[in-house]
């Protein structure tokens, strides 16, 4: 019998391909609303029933579903704001992303191993020319995003200090969800999505959708080639983690540019404990902007270091209750 730390380790890569295709096929959805043994989920969602009987035996092992004494499954509570794909929690998205578009890539992690990333990459193209390569991918990957982003968002919002801010400009913003959540909270507040030109539609959909005509727009440009709209406010949501210092260095630099006197920035991010042996979900997400991107996770002190280099002072640190974080640096 394997230690259970390295059991769940060996056998996760099953435990993701049954969670990813429960949530594909709507079981999760079925399954936050009601209990039902494997014959009934079968039945109403058209699916092999010897085919999803083994997938929720595995799911059931690993405790993500639960099975009753008359052998009908359900999700317990605790799982309901991830799994069910109503909630604003919901892993779903970024599941698909991990399938889809990941796994493909990490194999390149051994060439890395033997003959470094800057090697094996040079043969390879861009990370943003993969996730943008197709409508398909870009829809994904965008989803992916705002399920990422926009739950954590509202709770980190009010700890940005944005009231009596007028605008901020949101760098590599994807369709909108951290200025969706700071418009939604913050009265008179304008926002703009700095971005690639291919995800222009999305954010217009995203103002369609919520209402948000003449507070919502979108500035086309390259954040590596272009200087940023000028602004009160420059957000960085996961986007400085996915590049060296010196590309993040020379993204802070134009931030402050941009920034009014008295402005701000919002680094918002995973961090890395101070010790850099945790948290669990920093180390993977660490070694997948490793194959996905340029970059890696960071301590809060050496974002502070990075902003204090780029000419920003008095910065912050403030913690959410999930994996993203918020570190402000300001234009005195």
């Amino acid at each position: 019998m394997l230690p259970k730390v390295l059991e769940e380790a060996v056998y996760g890569v099953y435990a993701t391909t049954a969670l990813h295709l429960a949530d594909k096929h709507g079981v999760f959805g079925l399954l936050a609303t009601q209990g039902a043994p494997t014959d009934k989920i079968a039945a109403e969602l058209g699916l092999d029933e010897e085919t999803l009987d083994r997938l929720l035996l595995l799911l059931d092992s690993f405790g993500v579903i639960e099975r009753d004494e008359r052998g009908a499954y359900r999700l317990p509570a605790e799982m309901v704001p991830f799994l069910d794909p109503r909630s604003a929690r919901s892993v779903g998205g970024f599941l698909n992303h991990v399938m889809n578009s990941t796994l493909a890539r990490l194999p390149q992690l051994d060439g890395y191993l033997t003959a470094g990333k800057s090697a094996v990459d040079a043969a390879l193209p861009a990370p943003f020319d993969v996730m943008y390569r197709t409508p398909k991918l870009t829809e994904e990957f965008l989803a992916a995003m705002w399920e990422l982003t926009y739950d954590v968002s509202r709770e980190l919002v009010p700890r940005c200090g944005l009231d009596g801010v007028g605008h901020l400009v949101d760098i590599g913003g994807a369709s909108g969800p951290f200025c969706v959540a700071a418009l939604e909270a913050t009265p008179g507040l304008r926002a703009t999505v700095f971005e690639l030109p291919e995800v222009g539609p999305y954010v217009a959909d995203t103002v369609e959708k919520y209402g948000l005509q003449g507070r919502l727009d979108f500035a086309a440009g390259d954040f590596h080639r272009d200087e940023f709209p000028p602004t009160e406010c420059v957000a960085f949501g996961y986007i400085l983690s996915g590049w060296t210092d010196e590309t993040g260095l020379e993204l802070l630099r134009k931030a402050h540019r941009a920034c009014a006197d008295g402005g701000r920035v919002l680094i918002m991010d995973r961090l890395f404990d101070d010790d850099r042996r945790g948290p669990l979900p920093t180390a993977v997400m660490n070694l997948s902007m490793h194959v996905e991107a340029k970059g890696r996770h960071r301590t809060a002190a050496e974002y502070t270091g990075l902003l204090e280099s780029a000419g920003f002072t008095d910065c912050q640190v403030h913690r959410s209750t999930q994996d993203k974080q918020l570190v402000i640096g300001f234009k005195r």
